[in-house]
């Protein structure tokens, strides 16, 4: 009898162990795949229109998904460190925080109205009186996230290069709330993304209030635009394997080549379509950062 005793004994610990090695499978129903959207819009808006995507995802990858929307740049970034997310569409700035402290990789990235590039802008309100940068020292300015490109980042080289020292400052967390705090006349100015107007309308930051404050066009105006920022990649973990990493590349690329697709990520992100990416398009954001002597690492925390 006691012969058996041991594989006996390594059979039972093998079956015990058989379904937690498989609920640890990556893409299966117990352990989906994790993607994140960066919440550039509100939180409703992402979930209602994400759902046909992570259904077309499921069927054309055989993987299963799940998706989460964190409440800011940051928690999006923390979550490749914890493996709470696989993939994530970001911010430029977040993806280098994302890439330099957990190693995450830029895969693909978006396009808008065909231009894989886009600004972040200096709004001011026309009643300010503000017609230069110099107007803007000792004003009440509203940034959206410390790890925004087009909201802090970019804005704050402006600042830095001109010497010109504001007053208070806040952080209003998404792009329309900053237009938002302007118009109301919470601070007199502040930064968010910005996009050329297209077909004869405006498609900057002032576009995401414009039902709520129709006039908007004509109460908050451009002040100054930052120099071109790389578009908002797609991010997967380090970790993530090869083959995984290509069918999920793959999916996007067809499900944003589809109208449902589009439109879905119109609504979310106004983007039109994607294009292939590397770490290295975005050297030419990290030159910026190293100019504002920003240690990014250190953002994270």
């Amino acid at each position: 009898m006691k012969i058996f005793k041991r594989p006996v004994l390594g059979l039972l610990l093998l079956a015990l162990a058989l379904p937690a090695m498989a609920e640890d499978v990556l893409g299966t129903l117990d352990n989906p795949v994790k993607i994140f959207f960066t919440p550039s819009v509100d939180a409703n808006t992402i979930a209602t229109n994400s759902t046909s995507f992570l259904k077309f995802m499921e069927k054309e990858t055989g993987y299963y998904f799940k998706s989460g929307i964190p409440a800011n740049f940051i928690a999006v970034v923390e979550a490749f460190g914890s493996n709470r997310a696989d993939v994530a569409v970001m911010n430029s700035f977040g993806y280098l925080l994302a890439h330099s402290k957990f190693g995450a990789e830029a895969k693909l990235k978006a396009l808008r109205h065909g231009k894989d590039y886009y600004a972040g802008a200096i709004y001011v309100s026309e009643k300010s009186g503000i017609k230069d940068l110099k107007g803007l020292a000792g004003k009440k300015f509203a940034f959206t996230d410390a790890s925004s490109t087009s909201g802090y980042l970019y804005p704050l080289k402006i600042f830095k290069d001109a010497k010109v020292k504001l007053g208070s400052t806040v952080y209003a967390g998404k792009h329309d709330s900053v237009i938002t705090s302007i118009y109301q006349g919470q601070v007199d100015a502040g930064a968010a993304f910005y996009s050329d107007a297209f077909d004869g309308k405006i498609k900057d930051a002032r576009e995401r209030v414009l039902t709520q404050f129709p006039d908007v066009e004509q109460k908050i105006k451009v002040l100054k635009i930052t120099d071109k920022i790389p578009n908002d990649p797609f991010v997967f973990r380090k970790g993530v394997s090869p083959e995984m990493t290509n069918k999920i590349v793959a999916a996007l690329v067809k499900y944003l080549g589809t109208e449902e697709g589009k439109t879905t990520f119109k609504n979310i992100y106004a983007i039109d379509g994607i294009v292939p990416a590397t770490n290295k398009d975005y050297d030419s954001l990290r030159a910026v950062v190293k100019a504002a002597d920003l240690d990014i690492g250190a953002l994270v925390k």
